[in-house]
């Protein structure tokens, strides 16, 4: 039922107060900083632990395994709950990196909402473009945040004209900043008619928030300087008259985004956006599955895996699934059914995550992400419900663009690689195809420093070094078809066919002109270059 005054559904408080969202971003456009700020801000964290500190300083709350910590990226997403005034925001991780596509990508099918962090002085870079691109085709309403204002930055028209252009989507401001760089002292937010000021002596303090009645108030000529003032009254009067004004609606069907300006590592201009995503961001959505779709109201537990990440402790061979739950009061101990297996599993130690923070989820509500140990039942794309036979559907996996062999440092330790291959391919961190002719093992991967991840942790978790070949091939593509048409395919072209973790057959070819040719003589074949998750 749709509320009319808000335009939005009528749901239980527990869920109408979610707002699960991810941040994307270019690398060192802020992203990791601004994280630590909402942790901060929503009573997570004592100190943020500033990114661009020295040595153990460095390690960022939500950056957790060690390739991460040495390098500066976020290459595992992790989710991360925290409450801020009357809501409770699930923040889920993006890798950083423009190599880890696939991840993010999967990532994104288990968020309503994502915030897109700028830099001031770089505008819209080209990850940040990708990434808008899958949120553009989910339909993803995006909040923005032009960060790093406290440097020298670019007109803010510019900025603004640039999203415009680039991502075809409408822009309008919810704050304006005054001054760039060393005369940046804050933004005049005009949604609520305040002047917020910067505070560059304390980075974790909030600055003053000053009430104003309007431009004309002779109140900001005591906090102005002239020329900035004179320059803001002409800047936001022309925004007004050019720039649309905020529609809550648009911004809900992801045709308009608002934009705030600040400087995420002064804490500045956080709290406006906080707020922002409270108010105008989306409740939990309805979520597409075969053979119906799920509400996030019906009073059943629903959820699906969209994410598996392996040995978060070290110390155990643990598997951690990242359920997004999309209907229903979930409590722990609760049986729910794994649809794909058709058994029941008892959710026994269900945990909830701050960074690399766990607890125990005592209950939680649809829109929430939790962590479910397990020893590999559960992938990428799995289903769970307290019994009905749904299967969540549009989480996808891609062809590799990379393709190498691998082999164990040790011939007789070629079983241990084995183990540790299919578990990294069930977490979807690479794929791995056994070729039907020969002993080894081909990876696909979608960018080259993705070879590197997976090398420095079977060494690091497995103690098995690994050494990667050049390999004939390519490019691999699934076979779709017929049962007997596959299999008969397959037979007569042994040397280039392989199975995948799960089983599936795929085409492994160098030329494109190989493809074509299949295609063209097997019309009863489709090879494709995605997989949908979904068993």
């Amino acid at each position: 039922m749709l509320d009319t005054a808000t335009n939005r559904p009528t749901l239980p408080p527990e869920i109408a107060r979610r707002r699960t969202f991810a941040i994307i971003s270019h690398p060192d456009a802020g992203k990791t900083t601004l994280t630590e700020k909402f942790l901060l801000f929503g009573g997570a964290i004592q100190m943020a632990g500033q990114v661009r500190a020295k040595g153990e300083a460095r390690r960022t709350r939500s950056d957790f395994m060690q390739m991460e910590k040495d390098r500066g990226i976020s290459v595992s997403a992790s989710a991360m709950s925290f409450d801020f005034k009357n809501f409770r925001f699930n923040l889920v991780d993006t890798p950083g990196h423009s190599d880890f596509s696939e991840d993010t990508y999967r990532t994104l099918t288990a968020v309503d909402a994502a915030v897109m962090v700028i830099d001031g002085a770089k505008g819209v870079e080209s990850q940040t473009r990708k990434l808008f691109e899958v949120c553009r085709l989910r339909d993803l309403p995006i909040l923005t945040f032009c960060n790093k204002m406290d440097r020298e930055s670019r007109e803010t028209f510019d900025i603004i004209d640039e999203i415009q252009e680039n991502l075809a989507i409408d822009v309008t401001p919810a704050s304006w900043p005054i001054g760039t760089g060393q005369d940046f002292i804050g933004c005049y937010d005009m949604l609520r008619d305040r002047l917020e000021l910067m505070d560059r002596k304390d980075r974790n303090k909030v600055g003053q928030s000053i009430e104003i009645n309007g431009l004309d108030d002779p109140l900001l000529d005591k906090h102005v300087p002239p020329q900035l003032l004179e320059k803001l009254r002409e800047e936001v009067e022309m925004a007004r008259e050019l720039l649309p004004a905020l529609d809550p609606q648009s911004v809900l069907e992801g045709h308009m985004t608002p934009i705030w300006f600040g400087s995420a590592i002064n804490s500045f201009g956080v709290k406006e956006l906080m707020d922002g995503i409270g108010t105008y961001g989306p409740e939990p959505q309805i979520q597409s599955a075969e053979p119906r779709q799920i509400s996030p109201d019906e009073t059943a537990v629903s959820g699906f895996v969209f994410k598996v990440q392996a040995n978060m402790d070290p110390k155990h061979r643990d598997r951690v699934a990242f359920v997004r739950l999309a209907s229903g009061h979930f409590e722990r101990g609760m049986k729910l059914t794994h649809v794909r297996s058709k058994k029941p599993m008892t959710i026994s130690a269900p945990v909830l995550f701050l960074a690399s923070d766990r607890e125990l989820a005592e209950e939680a509500w649809a829109g929430d992400i939790i962590g479910i140990p397990n020893h590999g039942q559960l992938r990428i794309g799995d289903t769970l419900t307290e019994g009905e036979a749904l299967k969540v559907t549009g989480i996808p996996s891609f062809a590799p663009e990379l393709l190498q062999g691998v082999r164990a440092g040790d011939p007789l330790k070629a079983k241990h690689l084995e183990k540790a291959l299919m578990q990294f391919a069930e977490e979807g961190a690479a794929k791995v195809f056994k070729p039907m002719i020969g002993s080894g093992f081909i990876v696909g991967v979608v960018g080259a420093l993705q070879f590197e991840v997976l090398g420095s942790r079977i060494e690091l978790e497995y103690g098995l070094p690994v050494r990667f070949e050049p390999s004939q091939f390519t490019s691999a593509r699934w076979v779709k078809g017929e049962r007997q048409a596959v299999e008969k395919f397959a037979d007569r072209n042994k040397q280039h066919m392989a199975t995948d973790h799960d089983g599936d057959m795929v085409y492994l070819t160098r030329l494109q002109w190989d493809i074509d040719r299949v295609e063209r003589d097997h019309p009863e074949l489709t090879l494709t270059a995605t997989k949908e998750m979904m068993v």
